[in-house]
């Protein structure tokens, strides 16, 4: 699995596990794991093809199927779950059933698996989609029975927290460590450059790349979202993985601030150096809220801290997304 380096250490390597190595986060986990060479790598594939690019155990697995699931999860010591039903703001709107059973069921059934299995530590990406809008940096306990979710965002918002009580409850068993990661809004290489699949990030930099003359945003532009570089999120689970000790984590990770799609926007097409004319369409659908997480949870508990600034993190995008799309129009295939 993966290319073997002899380093003359008498160790045993953890073996992980990749759910979704093919996707946004799971391609750049396995990208900087592979790199790296400190594991033995399994990745999971369902629809897209394998990866020839990376030498690793590649394995087929729906993972609403349990004997899929025991399959994939034989023998690993770490299992990061970044396989999903995923998609933009258009589905969020239109579709917003389609982000809960399949999530719901694969989950469940990793997590029930993973502890009857011995699975050491398992990391699972959650969201900030529960939280309501605030004009103040939202903490990971203001959240809780009573509280109320965005009416857009009910059905997956509450799949999300029905999982992370799932997690919290294996937890118990002191059998497998369980890290929750509240991630805001994960942008970068490898991301749906798409427009009607894409998150906001993502989907504004084809609409920038392809257009010569100007780009419509969707909505008024006033909605403000915190967004973190996925190098910034990679780092964070490094951290976790070498420091928690304790059985049960749930950390924001984000980046501790936010900015609105208007000056999102307004940035993107300045580093891509085009003279665009910016337009509004509030026949659009969009989600009006504000959000930015309070962090100081991991700072304080894995001395974690984002280092790639949002400037930074638009021109590092920009160029790898030159240099990777794959037709005339710049949307990036998967």
């Amino acid at each position: 699995m993966g290319a073997q380096k002899n380093l003359g250490i008498n160790m045993k390597r953890k073996k992980v596990l990749i759910c979704g190595a093919n996707g946004f986060i799971g391609k750049n986990l396995l990208e900087r794991l592979y790199q790296k060479d400190l594991y033995d790598i399994r990745g999971t594939y369902f629809r897209s093809k394998i990866d020839e690019n990376y030498d690793i155990d590649w394995c087929h697995a729906d993972l609403r199927n349990s004997q899929d699931v025991k399959r994939a999860l034989k023998g690993i010591d770490i299992v990061f779950q970044y396989a999903a039903t995923t998609s933009g703001i258009k589905d969020v709107v239109e579709k917003p059933h389609m982000h809960v059973a399949d999530n719901a069921i694969m989950n469940s059934i990793l997590f029930r698996d993973a502890v009857d299995l011995g699975v050491e530590h398992f990391i699972f990406p959650s969201c900030s989609i529960m939280y309501q809008s605030s004009n103040d940096l939202i903490k990971e306990d203001q959240i809780g029975e009573n509280s109320t979710i965005n009416s857009k965002y009910y059905g997956s918002g509450n799949t999300k927290l029905y999982l992370e009580k799932m997690c919290k409850f294996y937890s118990s068993f002191n059998k497998t460590r369980f890290t929750i990661m509240r991630q805001s809004n994960i942008y970068g290489p490898y991301d749906k450059f798409d427009l009607d699949r894409g998150h906001v990030f993502a989907a504004t930099i084809v609409k920038v790349m392809k257009e010569n003359r100007e780009v419509i945003v969707w909505g008024t532009g006033e909605e403000e979202r915190d967004l973190l570089h996925v190098s910034d999120l990679l780092n964070f689970i490094e951290t976790c993985i070498e420091k928690q000790k304790s059985y049960f984590e749930l950390v924001n990770v984000g980046v501790g601030g936010s900015i609105s799609i208007k000056d999102l926007v307004i940035k993107i097409v300045n580093a891509s150096e085009k003279d665009l004319e910016i337009q509004y369409d509030q026949t659009k659908p969009t989600v009006k809220t504000r959000l930015a997480l309070d962090i100081s949870r991991a700072k304080n508990l894995f001395g974690w801290a984002p280092e790639v600034s949002l400037d930074d993190g638009i021109k590092k995008t920009i160029s790898w997304y030159n240099k990777n799309r794959s037709d005339k129009n710049g949307i990036q295939a998967h």
